[in-house]
């Protein structure tokens, strides 16, 4: 399992077919999924997923001794410009491991890969993932009104938020 990059706590690293139970303790989770374009997976399901994930250059394992415990999504949208996303166990939330593994993924991002901009979008109810991204330096290009369907309720639309950072403006 080569790692990407290390943090101070965190190691970040391509997903392999074992990560399977510890996918399934994030993508199970009904609160943890509800702002996520999926539905919630079964336990089942979770063992496919991993090695989707395993198979992929878009999806990362945050691991925190020998424990993955989030993933981050970061994928080539043209022209330098790159989606990211992140997705933590409930256990560990709020203890800015979100914060920490992210910030590491910008870093190498820009410092390594190259990348010119990166932009995340957010569900505006998303209030937690919101302050993170914003903590992280990155501003709110643009919002889309009333763009996606609610998961309780198909009738209601929920809107989105674009934000993004250029090189030029990271901070490392």
């Amino acid at each position: 399992m080569a790692v990407l990059f290390t943090t101070e706590r965190l190691s970040v690293r391509k997903f392999v077919a074992d990560d399977f139970e510890d996918l399934a303790d994030i993508l199970t989770d009904r609160h943890v999924t509800y702002f996520e374009p999926y539905e919630t997976f079964t336990k089942e399901a979770c063992i496919q997923e991993a090695i989707n994930f395993s198979k992929s250059k878009e999806f990362f394992a945050v691991v925190l001794e020998n424990k993955v415990i989030g993933k981050i999504y970061f994928a080539d949208k043209d022209f330098g410009s790159y989606e990211i996303g992140y997705t933590f166990n409930g256990e560990y939330q709020g203890k800015g491991y979100a914060y920490e593994s992210v910030k590491g993924m910008m870093t190498y991002a820009f410092s390594v890969m190259g990348v010119r901009r990166i932009f995340a979008e957010i569900n505006a109810r998303n209030t937690k993932s919101i302050r993170l991204i914003e903590r992280l330096g990155m501003r709110k290009e643009a919002e889309h009104k009333e763009q996606f369907p609610r998961k309780e309720n198909e009738n209601v639309f929920d809107d989105f938020y674009v934000y993004a950072l250029l090189k030029k403006e990271f901070k490392a």
